[in-house]
């Protein structure tokens, strides 16, 4: 996806870090530069200093082509103006706003944008407004943004009989456990799994999209 984010400050860098390391396109907007410096050394996105309600800004950023605009500055005005930008002159699907202001966060929501009180902000909380349930992220381990984390992907239909240690990389990723008609094991040595089961892995960040692609290449999947 082609993401922005509205705020470099502790969350807004977590956030832009990890959907980099994902492979998203991501640009980070803050009207301080020095708040760059929160990003990772690795970082591969773009970073663009101006006002995140500015629409000049938010052109140079490419709202245009964005698919969710993500605003985490430290303020509820600047956070709601550039949420409503974006979502009423630009079209943007996805609109996500952290609001402190509860009484204010039931009033957005309304107007759709997706609200996320401060009280219960993290970065995983955000991505489950983000993204479809086949991506989300159940869990993360470690320091910052986390460098391990727990996805859980469903079996392509249509795959029957596949050895479930079969999808392991060691290093990379290995199933954890196995969800079949509602109950979840730790998969025993010669597990299969098939169509309809969903399966949790633990998985390096910067491998998600490739675990991805190997579950839905199961039995010839695309």
């Amino acid at each position: 996806m082609n993401v922005i984010v509205a705020g470099c400050g502790r969350v807004g860098a977590a956030l832009a870090d990890s959907l980099d390391a994902e492979g998203h396109d991501v640009v980070v907007i803050d009207k301080r530069p020095e708040a760059f410096r929160r990003l990772r050394e690795g970082y591969g996105g773009r970073t663009l200093q101006g006002i995140v309600f500015d629409r000049d800004t938010l052109e140079e950023a490419g709202i245009r082509e964005a698919h969710a605009f993500i605003a985490v500055t430290s303020g509820d005005n600047s956070n709601i103006v550039s949420a409503r930008t974006v979502r009423e002159r630009f079209g943007v699907e996805h609109v996500i706003a952290r609001i402190y202001d509860p009484q204010r966060a039931e009033i957005y929501e309304r107007l759709g944008v997706v609200t996320v009180a401060a009280a219960r902000w993290t970065v995983d909380e955000i991505r489950r407004g983000l993204l479809s349930e086949e991506e989300q992220i159940d869990a993360a381990l470690g320091a910052g943004a986390g460098e391990v984390v727990i996805v859980s992907i469903p079996v392509p239909e249509g795959v029957t009989g596949v050895d479930a240690r079969q999808l392991d990389d060691p290093g990379r990723w290995t199933v954890a456990a196995v969800t079949r008609e509602g109950r979840t094991e730790v998969p025993h040595t010669d597990a299969l799994i098939g169509g309809g089961d969903r399966v949790h892995l633990a998985v390096q960040r910067d491998a998600v999209s490739d675990v991805r692609a190997r579950v839905l290449s199961l039995g010839g999947a695309r």
